[in-house]
């Protein structure tokens, strides 16, 4: 049963300017996300979509972003490229203790990249 969404969009032309500071990508993505995105080169897009993934997180666990860091929450891909969600810290305990399973899906295009995060119980 659904019990949580959260969404995020983000231009992705705002993010590139963004990353053009090494500060935002280590205050903002976690150590195994960067290494991914280093990976990649780290394209805007997927960098923007990464930071949507952790804003929708923040809405469907209901806290904002408050009692976390985003660094806390990571976007990481199976082989198969698809998208999930590992926390740390206080993000963790949080979604630990919401008793809720996260899934997370993520778009982009030329303009726009967004996330969509679904907390549920059951499967």
């Amino acid at each position: 049963m659904i019990l949580r969404v959260g969404i995020d969009h983000l231009e992705i032309k705002r993010m590139a300017r963004a990353i053009e500071n090494p500060r935002f990508l280590t205050r903002y993505f976690g150590a195994q996300e960067l290494a991914y995105l280093e990976s990649r080169g780290f394209p805007p897009a997927s960098v923007a979509a990464g930071f949507c993934a952790k804003e929708a997180f923040a809405k469907a666990l209901g806290t904002g972003l408050r009692f976390f860091e985003l660094c806390e929450i990571e976007l990481l891909r199976e082989e198969s490229g698809r998208p999930y969600l590992v926390f740390s810290g206080k993000a963790k305990e949080l979604a630990d203790d919401s008793g809720l399973t996260f899934d997370v899906s993520i778009s982009h295009d030329k303009k726009y990249a967004l996330a969509q995060v679904i907390g549920y119980r059951g499967s």
